[in-house]
């Protein structure tokens, strides 16, 4: 099978007057944008165990006082159940001031780079490599996937 395109899709073309330097730019930008998407999902994370720890914790307070432990009950109760996972904020708005404010702003400064820079367009510096790392014309290496023939058999046939 012959490649129907000769690289990447029109959405992941380098724009004429737009120099290797900017894309590689962008792409590290778009690289840090990934880690903090990653971070973000990690902080996620942490607010939903600790929101399942503190109601876990709660659980085990019920527990100890039908086990007639009413003093380490009423001493978990109140130093731990419900408090705070940082100064003044539940995890929640730990989630919600990350979100509003770091993330926010990346996110939009590396949508604002791309759209002077690159004409909005995403992934340019991976659509690069792509091109140069596949074989050409070798079945699993399209350009696209509109160039995947229906002759190509699923990879693991």
């Amino acid at each position: 099978m012959t490649d129907a395109h000769d690289g990447p899709d029109a959405a992941h073309r380098v724009p004429e007057g737009v120099d290797d330097a900017t894309v590689e730019a962008l792409g590290k930008l778009s690289e840090g944008l990934e880690v903090v998407e990653h971070a973000r999902g990690l902080l996620y994370g942490f607010h939903r165990l600790t929101g399942m720890a503190d109601l876990t914790i709660g659980e085990s307070v019920e527990l100890f006082r039908k086990a007639g432990r009413d003093d380490v009950a009423d001493r978990i109760e109140r130093d731990v159940v419900g408090r705070n996972a940082i100064a003044g904020r539940w995890s929640f708005q730990i989630v919600e001031d990350y979100d509003d404010g770091y993330y926010d702003t990346l996110r939009a400064a590396e949508r604002e780079a791309r759209e002077q820079l690159a004409a909005g367009r995403r992934h340019l510096f991976e659509a690069g490599m792509k091109e140069d790392r596949r074989t050409h014309g070798l079945a699993h290496h399209e350009a696209t996937p509109a160039d995947v023939g229906e002759d190509v058999p699923p990879r693991d046939a």
